[in-house]
């Protein structure tokens, strides 16, 4: 299964609706992990943009699961 490079976006105060654009895909997790961190070494410090990395079994999955909404995980005491 490929690896697959986003650039996720969100305006401001919407934080529920965001735009997705393949960067590009890799085979390999090692080149995936190289390719995003050099990408998002470019980025300007304020800026909203950003990269993920993906592995999922094609590109409409890999977006669904961008786009599904997460809850944050609760810390637990010991946690913190």
């Amino acid at each position: 299964m490929p690896y697959y490079i986003f650039r996720m976006t969100s305006q401001e105060g919407m934080n529920l609706v965001k735009n997705l654009e393949l960067i590009t895909e890799f085979e390999t997790f090692k080149e995936a992990k190289k390719f995003a961190r050099e990408k998002r070494s470019e980025l300007p410090d304020d800026s909203h943009e950003i990269i993920k990395v993906m592995f999922a079994e094609n590109q409409l999955i890999a977006e669904e699961q961008l786009l599904e909404h997460r809850e944050k995980p609760v810390l637990m005491e010991h946690e913190k």
